[in-house]
């Protein structure tokens, strides 16, 4: 049978399972409803997402003023709801059998419940009707924390049901659709708040909204090594046991170290994070034995249309008995990455789910002593800051890089040199004109 059910017998197995997942009889009428009597979303639906590349953002986000501002707020209040009436026509297409696994139904309800408050949502014609709507975006942005873990709790569990191409595609759609709309949201917040100054003046950091425009690729790498090597010094092997460890590798970062470019900083420093996070992790093991860590190099190179970086470790390499390929890794099929059935994978994701995660590098490092206030205060941690929780052995760290990556047209590699270690290739492009990676 096909994974794909007709709209009206899939529309009422929905109902039942998400009646009992209502906490009451009003929510089990709505959810009806919203199934039913769904004109709205079929309208919104078949419209087109107008995406956008990082230079059309930083072009209107220039000089902002109050007429630029208002309309910014308009195009999020009117765009938001399209994209968000996509995911949910993705998500009433997933088989029964998925719909009934916990956290899928969740997502549902918030996706819908977003939905109609975005289209009800008022036209904005003044500064102080703006600010009530960055207000909304907030508490929208905050409901929408467990989204990730949610989505990957019931995507792990339904993994026997689904095809990996299926369920990998449509994690992607669900995921890059996500990044999309916070990416607008965040923009116009950042935007709102910077009204009046001019941020493109700054010495340090000039940005327009949430993109710096002279982003620093050395200085982004050194605050990610400056946190992590903050870390306690202890580490988990495979098998979850705690393995001492007498400190973190030394990252050497060489090649076009002056490299500047305009990006989403949030994004790059979460990329980068998770990776050389990997890297210290997988050495620290290797030479567990060793009296000295061997060093990580990060290379930058530079090319006409895009930024590269090759991080290389002595970790071993990529040699698990559970994945076929490096790649295999991005997945959330268990038939590639037989991990996502684990059952401690499987609880911190639970647990993940009923605290949210934002995909930030802040989160991952929130549970940690103070030692990394001695880095520079003003570095906020970059997984906080890109929107993913610090619950260990998630295994979302990999998976949302490589998201957050292809967004704007990267591309993420990893080369396994089995017995010696790992190289990862990064590529970002520079010019800021591609589209977002948004599918419909």
């Amino acid at each position: 049978m096909s994974w794909r059910f007709r709209n009206g017998w899939h529309a009422s197995a929905c109902v039942r399972n998400l009646a009992r997942h209502s906490s009451s009889q009003a929510q089990l009428q709505s959810t009806t409803l919203h199934f039913y009597q769904n004109r709205q979303l079929e309208l919104y639906a078949s419209k087109e997402a107008h995406r956008l590349s990082l230079r059309q953002l930083v072009f209107f986000g220039r000089s902002m003023d109050e007429e630029k501002l208002i309309k910014s707020a308009n195009y999020v209040r009117t765009e938001l709801p399209v994209r968000i009436a996509h995911r949910l026509r993705d998500l009433q297409a997933l088989p029964y059998v998925v719909v009934t696994q916990e956290g899928v139904a969740r997502v549902y309800e918030l996706y819908w419940s977003a939905f109609e408050k975005f289209r009800r949502y008022p036209q904005v014609t003044t500064l102080e009707e703006n600010g009530a709507f960055c207000e909304f975006l907030e508490s929208i942005l905050n409901e929408h924390a467990p989204v990730i873990p949610s989505l990957s709790l019931g995507l792990s569990l339904s993994s026997p049901h689904l095809p990996p191409d299926s369920l990998d595609a449509f994690m992607k759609r669900m995921l890059v659709s996500r990044i999309s709309r916070r990416v607008l949201a965040e923009h116009h917040l950042a935007l709102s708040k910077s009204l009046g100054t001019n941020s493109l003046s700054l010495p340090e950091d000039p940005h327009v909204g949430i993109i710096y425009t002279a982003l620093n690729l050395r200085h982004s790498i050194d605050k990610c090594v400056a946190l992590l090597r903050s870390r306690p010094y202890d580490i988990e092997d495979e098998s979850g046991e705690s393995v001492p460890n007498r400190g973190w590798p030394e990252v050497i970062v060489d090649g076009h170290v002056d490299t500047k470019f305009s990006y989403i900083r949030e994004h790059l420093e979460y990329i980068i994070f998770e990776l050389l996070k990997n890297a210290m992790t997988a050495t620290g093991l290797n030479h567990r034995n060793s009296f000295t860590l061997p060093p990580i190099r990060a290379t930058i190179v530079v090319g006409e249309n895009d930024v590269g970086v090759r991080i290389s470790d002595q970790g071993g390499g990529l040699s698990l008995a559970r994945i076929k390929s490096p790649s295999d890794l991005f997945s959330f099929s268990h038939i590639r990455n037989a991990t996502r059935m684990d059952d401690t994978r499987l609880g911190a994701l639970r647990s993940a789910s009923s605290r949210g995660v934002k995909a930030t590098v802040a989160e991952q490092i929130r549970p940690w002593p103070t030692e990394h206030s001695n880095v520079n205060s003003n570095n906020k941690d970059p997984e906080r800051e890109a929107g993913i929780a610090p619950h260990p052995r998630i295994g979302l760290g990999l998976p949302m890089s490589n998201i957050f990556t292809t967004y704007f047209g990267g591309t993420l590699e990893l080369v396994s040199l089995d017995g010696w270690g790992t190289d990862v290739y990064l590529r970002l492009p520079k010019l800021g004109t591609n589209l977002e990676g948004i599918e419909l």
